[in-house]
């Protein structure tokens, strides 16, 4: 297919206005396809050529003002549209449309549970041309009026409210100005919670099968909903611009969610229908906030070109955080940044692959590239730029400039240099010096204090490692004189700004130097952190006894990317992480610390040797604190520590008899997702087979069951189950999205490197095959999961620099590999440095 690249939308933008789509989708008419039928009133402002686009599976008419055109002419997804005459033109399609089954496009499901059927579009970037015609870019915005006929026993749900006719047909109120790529519908029988609020009606929606888990939790995402609306309220002067807001958790959704106008779609994984934790429920309500920040940052106000993809993004990210914060009882959502998203965004901006957060405009010079810049960088970097940019500009300023945009722009688009200007125009300091230095530049900072200290005073001076300016917060600590058990216990001292680089004059603060001094204390800029070797002493002993869980996040990061840059030996890791998590109070905390320990130390950064060893200290850990939660006082800890001392065990002993028990002693019962979590450990320990697998999947034969028994297959350590995953990921082309993914998460597993060690050079030819045959979607999951990640070897890496140095590779697999072979030749840096 063809990429629209930013020179052809700048042309089109320039030679036509489009003025409405009317748009007839019929769902009836199969299980592989459907009808579309789309009406496009346009405006032509010369004369000229144009083109729009579509990918159907049969194209049976087109008319250009009431004149037939030849079906035939279409060109891969183009249909040309030649000598058009200035002023108003009509153009009708006529088409059969393809199901998706991996998340693009209108992806069709059908719950195993109940056999229901459910239907869902996502038209991000290029996919709209899956499910209508359309001049697809995101500065050709346009009402859109839908109709659809589903069948008699489904609910549809678009981005206005939408009216029953009868007969299965719907009608949807049409929109205010939006772009394509945000129109949304979704079909099915759902199960729906419905309200009102600020005179709008609101709605929750899922599958049927997951009903009572919705219901569970219906007052939380609804109170979350109604709070974060109330407070975006409060901060923009711009209502919410559409009629009514729904949130439809969906099957197989690839993102986490998308930002539809008055129809928020999400992956419905989070509809939990088994214990979850405090952390995660606070994941679910920033995503919720999250998308919400959108309905004014992205679908109010649009990017005019992909290159400013970050502007939606890294706002929405930044809102979403602080925003839950200040309207629920998620106060702390800071941490869980900290420790667990904000490594996201350090990891890309050290690898090759890293790109501004504001990237040139000529590096995103079509819909393909534009694509690969949907990371780290432009949700975690660039929240955290703007982060500190808040510090900088204060909050007062920064809404300011923010309303200014939206006021300038609504319904319309904006660039860089529109927002930097709004920004501008609320304050004295030099809005677009700081755009240049925090947005242009790549890479990460790094600040390392130097102390030094008379009898009555010390000072600091900071290592600015970078070229960007920083504010930050140092904060001082001293040893308490409480004498627990334990690790030392610390009090703060000292909290003071400072701005970096400085201009030479160390910093003077009365009395002793701090026992521990945190530069960056309360996490308010984006660099890496070094400790100086007092500093880290006291770490080493107390890191758990200081207070503030913020503080603690900041520390967390700087032993982690210690350890990435072979500075920290893993092992003096994992042993920090055994002394001191067993007193570690926050949720988001234990959970960072634990997730790197098992998934990159223990898995990835020691020796096949010394694995055993890591997975020992893991085990000892989580037993710990097991033990330490008998009393029933924090459920989610005790739940954290089950899941990770699963994902641990090197002797099934211990986990069958959990399954066989069906409940970890004292607590928690075996909910269907620890159940599949242990069946995953015991087919890689080779203490299952298909047999177990089969009957614990005819007890549940739900979606997310079918995934489990998949991972579990993939995971068998015989030649002949490989064998048959491998088919089934690489030449099979039938596994949907989910399913594709959990069996390449259940293929590879460090313990079985020598079975699957004939695979690894089969890997680079047949992803790059997959790719091509079933694009994108399928390829960002074969370079994600489907890698062998735990080939830790020379061979591997040179087999993985030969893939990228042809040039058989779509954008969306070479960017995955690329960052995968880059973790790769990490990995084998961190063993070779201990």
């Amino acid at each position: 297919m063809s990429v629209l690249t930013r020179d052809e939308a700048q042309t089109r933008a320039q030679f036509l206005d489009v003025d409405k789509y009317t748009i007839d989708l019929d769902l009836t008419t199969g299980d592989d396809t459907f009808d579309s039928r789309t009406v496009i009133q346009f405006t032509a402002l010369a004369a000229g050529d144009t083109f729009v686009e579509l990918k159907p599976a049969t194209l049976r008419s087109i008319t250009l003002d009431g004149q037939p055109l030849d079906p035939a002419d279409l060109t891969e997804n183009r249909f040309p549209l030649t000598a058009l005459t200035p002023g108003a033109h009509e153009l009708r399609i006529d088409a059969a449309m393809r199901y998706s089954r991996t998340g693009e496009g209108m992806h069709r499901f059908t719950d195993p549970t109940d056999g229901e059927t459910y239907l869902y579009t996502q038209l991000f970037m290029e996919d709209v041309q899956r499910v209508f015609a359309a001049f697809d870019q995101p500065d050709l915005k346009s009402v859109f009026a839908l109709t659809v006929t589903a069948p008699e026993n489904s609910t549809v749900l678009g981005n206005g409210i939408a009216q029953h006719n009868g007969n299965g047909r719907w009608t949807i109120a049409p929109t205010p100005l939006i772009s394509t790529y945000l129109v949304a519908v979704a079909a099915g029988p759902w199960h729906s919670v419905t309200t009102e609020h600020a005179g709008k009606p609101f709605g929750i929606h899922c599958r049927r099968s997951l009903a009572p888990h919705l219901d569970a939790d219906a007052d939380e995402i609804l109170d979350i909903t109604r709070a974060c609306f109330d407070r975006f309220h409060e901060k923009f002067d711009e209502p919410y611009p559409f009629d009514s807001y729904d949130q439809a958790f969906v099957p197989e959704f690839n993102a986490g969610a998308m930002e539809n106008p008055g129809l928020v779609t999400f992956r419905d994984e989070f509809i939990y229908r088994s214990a979850v934790t405090d952390t995660e429920r606070q994941v679910r309500g920033m995503v919720i906030a999250h998308e919400m920040a959108h309905m004014w940052f992205g679908d109010l106000v649009t990017l005019a070109w992909w290159d400013d993809i970050w502007l939606n993004e890294s706002f929405a990210e930044y809102m979403g955080y602080q925003t839950l914060a200040e309207a629920t009882r998620f106060t702390d959502t800071w941490v869980d940044f900290g420790v667990a998203r904000k490594g996201w965004g350090y990891d890309a901006d050290q690898r090759p692959t890293t790109h501004p957060v504001a990237p040139d405009p000529a590096a995103v010079p079509d819909t393909a590239s534009a694509m690969l810049n949907f990371d780290g960088i432009s949700y975690a970097k660039g929240a955290s730029a703007l982060r500190q940019l808040v510090t900088w500009l204060g909050e007062k300023d920064f809404l300011a400039g923010i309303n200014t945009h939206f006021a300038r722009h609504k319904f319309g688009n904006a660039t860089l240099a529109d927002f930097i200007d709004n920004l501008a125009s609320a304050t004295d300091r030099d809005v677009h010096a700081w755009a240049d230095q925090w947005l242009r530049t790549t890479g990460v900072d790094t600040l390392t204090p130097h102390v030094e200290e008379t009898d009555t005073t010390w000072s600091l001076t900071v290592d600015h490692h970078g070229t960007r300016p920083h504010r930050v917060a140092v904060g001082a600590y001293d040893h308490t004189l409480d004498t627990q058990p334990g690790p030392d216990q610390l009090v703060l001292r000292d909290r003071f700004e400072l701005d970096i680089p400085q201009d030479g004059t160390p910093t003077t603060r009365p009395g002793r130097r701090p026992a521990l001094l945190v530069l960056n204390d309360g996490d308010l800029t984006y660099a890496k952190i070094r400790p100086d070797a007092p500093s880290w002493n006291t770490v080493v002993r107390g890191l758990s006894g200081i207070p503030d869980a913020l503080t603690r996040a900041v520390i967390w990061n700087s032993a982690r990317d210690m350890v990435r840059d072979g500075e920290l030996d893993p092992a003096t890791y994992l042993e920090t992480a055994r002394t001191h998590l067993p007193y570690e109070t926050d949720l988001a905390l234990l959970q960072g610390v634990l997730g790197f320990a098992g998934t990159q130390i223990a898995a990835r950064y020691v020796t096949p040797e010394d694995r055993p060893a890591a997975l020992a200290t893991l085990t000892s850990l989580c037993r710990d604190l097991i033990r330490r939660t008998e009393d029933g006082t924090n459920p989610g800890l005790r739940l954290t520590a089950v899941r990770h001392l699963i994902d641990a065990a090197t002797q099934p002993d211990t986990i069958q008899t959990w399954l066989t028990d069906g409940t970890v002693p004292g607590g928690p019962e075996l909910d269907p997702e620890l159940r599949w979590r242990i069946l995953t450990r015991l087919a890689t320990l080779g203490a299952i087979d298909e047999t177990t697998i089969a009957t614990e999947l005819e007890d549940d034969p739900s979606a997310t069951g079918q995934e489990g028994a998949a991972r579990c297959r993939a995971a068998l350590p015989t030649p002949e189950a490989k064998a048959a995953a491998w088919d089934a990921l690489f030449n099979d082309d039938t596994l949907s999205n989910y399913l594709f993914i959990a069996t390449a998460q259940g293929f590879w597993q460090a313990e079985q490197t020598d079975l699957t060690s004939d695979y690894v050079p089969r890997y680079y030819p047949d992803a790059t095959q997959l790719a091509t045959r079933r694009g994108p979607a399928i390829a960002e999951a074969a370079g994600h999961h489907a890698f062998p990640t735990y080939a830790i070897t020379a061979d591997n890496l040179h087999l993985g620099e030969q893939a990228l140095d042809g040039n058989t590779l779509i954008p969306a697999l070479r960017r995955k590999l690329a960052d995968q072979i880059d973790d790769l030749r990490r990995a084998l840096a961190v063993r070779n440095a201990h």
